[in-house]
């Protein structure tokens, strides 16, 4: 499954902040460590924001906090916000799709697609936390 750039800056900015949901961080502070534009990671920060996981915090020292539930909220629920979950993309006919063989193909495709879906409703932003964790242990 590939993602789009916003949502891959959505995990990266939503994993930040919840790693410690007390602190608040720049919108500056995560575009410099991502490498990621400025004025994108607003678009990102504001879709997020609406949808109640992260929320903004004004005046001196402000920024972003985490504001849902690490345990409860799971990957999808972040990449729902900015992908088209389950849509079959551009419109228009693949060759060859009223075949047998396109029919299988596109039973096989669906159920990869499927599984790529569980597994991303699976995983909580807490199970990520620990997975980075174990990471960091190793490096």
């Amino acid at each position: 499954m590939k993602l789009q750039r916003a949502t891959r800056i959505a995990l990266y900015a939503i994993l930040e902040l919840a790693a410690d949901p007390d602190r608040q961080i720049t919108s500056a502070a995560i575009a410099d460590r991502y490498g990621v534009s400025i004025n994108h990671l607003a678009k990102v920060m504001r879709d997020l924001g609406r949808a109640g996981l992260v929320e903004s915090v004004r005046g001196a020292g402000g920024g972003f906090r985490f504001s849902a539930n690490a345990r409860r909220t799971t990957l999808m629920d972040v990449i729902q916000i900015f992908e088209a979950v389950g849509a079959d993309g551009p419109g228009g006919r693949e060759p060859g799709e009223r075949t047998d063989e396109g029919r299988a193909i596109r039973q096989v495709l669906d159920e990869i697609d499927a599984i790529a879906q569980a597994t991303l409703r699976s995983i909580t932003l807490d199970t990520m936390m620990k997975l980075i964790a174990r990471q960091q242990t190793k490096g």
